[in-house]
C-alpha cells in the first residue's frame, strides 16, 4: 500500500522512527508530506531527522492507501495549514485508513474528523477532544475504530504498530 507520512519540524523522534520502519519492513512504500519538498526536519528529541519528499501541493489523497500521523509539535504544527487540514480530511471522506499517535489527532481536531469516532490520544489531546465533545475518547494503549488507529505515547509504540499493520492488511513480520 502507498502510505502519506505527514510531517514537520518537531515531530516525536520514536513515533515517527519506529513505525515508519515497520510500515516500510512490511512492504508499504511510505512518502514524507510536508509543507515544503525536500525540507529537512528534525525530531523533537534531536535523535531523528527527516526529509520531506513530496510536498502537499504536488500530491493528492487519492494517490495515496492510507494516512500516517506521528505526534509531537508536528501535527499541530500541520493544522495551521488549509492544505494539510484538507489532504488528512480526504482520508476520512474516502474511509481510507488513519493512523495517528499522541498529538497526532490534534489535526484530526481541525479537520473536524473526529466526530463519532472511539479514539485515544495524548492525555492533554483526550481532554481536548473531551471538551469540544462528538466523540469517545479512552485512555488505552491502542483504539482501532473503523479505519482509524490511535494510540496515547512512545510506550504504546508496539501495539500501535501491530494494529496498524493489522488494518493494513499486513502482520509483523515478527509474527509470521
Amino acid at each position: 500500500m502507498k502510505v502519506a507520512c505527514v510531517l514537520a519540524n518537531g515531530f516525536e523522534d520514536s513515533e515517527f522512527k519506529q513505525p515508519y520502519d515497520a510500515l516500510r519492513e512490511a512492504g508499504h512504500d511510505v512518502t514524507i508530506v510536508g509543507i515544503q519538498a525536500d525540507q529537512e526536519l528534525k525530531g523533537d528529541k534531536g535523535r531523528e531527522t527527516a526529509t520531506v519528499e513530496k510536498a502537499f501541493s504536488d500530491v493528492t489523497p487519492a494517490q495515496f492507501d492510507a494516512l500516517f500521523i506521528p505526534g509531537g509539535f508536528s501535527p499541530d504544527r500541520l493544522r495551521a495549514h488549509p492544505v494539510a487540514v484538507d489532504f488528512v480530511k480526504a482520508f476520512f471522506d474516502t474511509n481510507k485508513p488513519v493512523m495517528a499517535i499522541c498529538h497526532g489527532p490534534q489535526i484530526l481536531i481541525t479537520a473536524g474528523a473526529y466526530k463519532g469516532r472511539r479514539l485515544t490520544a495524548w492525555k492533554t489531546i483526550q481532554s481536548d477532544l473531551t471538551l469540544l465533545g462528538g466523540a469517545e475518547v479512552v485512555d488505552q494503549e491502542v483504539v482501532v475504530d473503523r479505519n482509524l488507529v490511535t494510540s496515547r505515547q512512545p510506550a504504546d509504540i508496539p501495539a500501535f504498530i501491530r494494529e496498524s499493520l493489522t488494518v493494513l492488511g499486513k502482520e509483523p513480520a515478527a509474527a509470521r
